[in-house]
This record gives structure tokens, sequence and C-alpha cells, in this order.
């Protein structure tokens, strides 16, 4: 059994504290908002969004950082493009893997998913020294990368091992590798976002039992456990539990502050579930094999109605004569 085939739910966060900010679902009219708050931020002085998105302000290097350290750090927090960064890499090798990474993060943000796998790949197969990783630990914690989990679906994730893996499932997802996404969502920790990105790699493959399986249990709590009930119900659905489908739905739909996207696909998919019930009422072999006890009124009826009809015709003929 591969880490991608576990026979529990998925979804289940023990951790007081978590790398994860609040869940936004994409839409055009979000999309407009925020290329017009970006230009805007650019205007009053504020980050570019070329740059690699931080929670606050960068924060500052101590006095006694060494050459290295400061040529990284601008490097991290000043390049608009990728290639700085690989610069780095190949100019400090025991700081290789982090620069590739960072890399491969600011390619994922501009929307370079062939380049952001790649970069990202190399940069989880390369040691670092332990200056890096002590670096990293101090002075990344305020990184955000914006990940996509699902279609629409996007959570902002400070820098840590799940941003990188589902930067790089979003990466694979993107190339069509579904196989290599669900393995690399599969060797995180569990979570919501994981568990959306997991699924959503499983759905696409046509692995709807574990699906099932993985969401069993599941609330709507907030966006992202509503998005992932969706998914269950699209796979009840296909597995033909339309009961336990519609239930589901239900379950999206209970929660008020549910965002309406989420609703809307909810009724969209309950309003194709009714259909599938109206086909199957519609068909004539299910109708015969449904109702027996009609079939016969409706023979003797059938019967009855030919024997009128006949006497009928003899009465008229007699009647002519």
């Amino acid at each position: 059994m591969t880490a991608g085939d576990a026979l529990t739910p998925i979804y289940r966060d023990t951790r007081d504290l978590t790398p994860f900010g609040p869940a936004q679902l994409r839409t055009a009219v979000r999309e407009l908002a925020d290329g017009v708050g970006g230009i805007l931020q650019s205007v009053l002085g504020g980050r570019n969004q070329a740059f690699l998105s931080v929670d606050g302000n960068i924060p500052r290097l101590k006095m006694l950082s060494g050459k290295t350290v400061k040529a990284v750090h601008e490097a991290i927090f000043g390049a608009r493009q990728p290639d700085r960064l690989i610069a780095m890499a190949r100019a400090y090798p025991g700081w290789a893997g982090l620069c590739y990474i960072m890399a491969g993060l600011l390619a994922y943000k501009h929307g370079g998913y062939l380049r952001a796998a790649e970069l990202l790949q190399r940069g989880l197969s390369t040691r670092n020294d332990d200056d890096a990783n002590q670096y990293a630990s101090v002075y990344l914690t305020r990184v955000v990368t914006r990940v996509e989990v699902a279609e629409r679906v996007e959570v902002p994730v400070l820098f840590s091992e799940e941003a990188v893996f589902l930067a790089l499932a979003h990466c694979l997802r993107e190339m069509g590798q579904l196989e290599a996404a669900l393995q690399t969502a599969a060797q995180l920790p569990p979570s919501l976002p994981s568990a959306l990105a997991r699924c959503s790699a499983a759905f696409a493959l046509g692995r709807d039992k574990q699906v099932v399986i993985w969401t069993e249990g599941l609330l709507n709590s907030d966006d992202l456990s509503a998005a992932l009930l969706l998914l269950r119900a699209r796979s009840l659905r296909r597995l033909g539990a339309r009961a336990k489908s519609e239930e589901t739905l239900r379950e999206v739909l209970r929660r008020r502050k549910t965002d309406m996207m989420l609703r809307n696909d909810a009724l969209t998919d309950r309003a194709f579930l009714l259909l599938d019930n109206g086909r199957k009422s519609l068909n004539p072999r299910d109708w015969l094999r449904g109702r027996p006890a009609e079939l016969e009124t409706f023979e003797v009826i059938r019967k009855d109605v030919e024997e009128r009809r006949l006497w009928e015709q003899e009465w008229e003929k007699l009647d002519g004569k």
C-alpha cells in the first residue's frame, strides 16, 4: 500500500498552530479586484507583486551576519525572477537547496508551473548547510505562498514543508501528472488543505472509493471542508450512492456562511442528482420491474377493453342486418 492509499480519514489536523490562512475562492470578480489592489499597492509604495509575498515587513538581518547570508537574503526578498536565486544556488553550494526552493516558489507565484516543479524538486533533493536551515527558520517564517489546492480554491500558506509540497503538487496537477501530484500531497501530515489536494487528484484519477474513505465523518465547518464535501458527493454519485450523495450536499448547504460559489455548485449537483433519479424512474424496464401489481391490473383492464371492443363490433353487425 502506497502513501496515497490510506484507509482512514485524512483531514483531521490535531495541531494547535498551522501555517494555513483562510481559504479564498477564486472568481473572475475577485481576480479583477486582486489585480486592481496590486496596482494600487505598488503605486502607494507597497511591496511589488513580482516579489515573494511577505506577511508584514521584510525581516532585518542581524548586525553580525556574514557576506553569504546578506547576499542570499537580498536575493530572496529582492528577486523579481528566479534566475537571481538560481545564481545564488550556484555561487553558494551549501545554500543551494534553499535557493532552489525559493526560486521555485517565485516561479510558482508567476504561474510558471513547469519551471517551478523542476526548481522545487531540485531544492528538495539538495541538502543544505546548517547555516541555511537556521536562516530559514528565523527569517523566512513570514513568507506567504498562495497555493491552489483544488480548482478555484486557494490557501495562503506560510513558508513550511506544506507550502513547498502543496505548491509542487499543484504544479504536477497542472502538468497532467496526477499520480505524482497525489503521492506528493500524501507526504504531508493530515489537514484540510492537504486532504483537498489529495482528493482532487484522486477524483481526477477516478478513485472515488478512496475519496469517500478519506472524507468519512466530515462536517461543513468552513469553506475548505465544504469544498471537500462537494468532492465526496460527486464521488458518491459516480459510485451510484445517490441517497448518500444527496445527504452530503445537504451538509454543504446547511451552513449559511458557506461561500456562494460552493453553494451554487452544491445546488447544481443536486439538480444533476434529481435528473439522474428522473431518468431512472422514466426507464421502461425499471418501471416494469418495479410495479408488478400495477401491471397485473393493467393487463386485466386491457383484456376487458379488448373484449368489449369485439362485442361492440359483433353487435353493430347484428344491428345492421
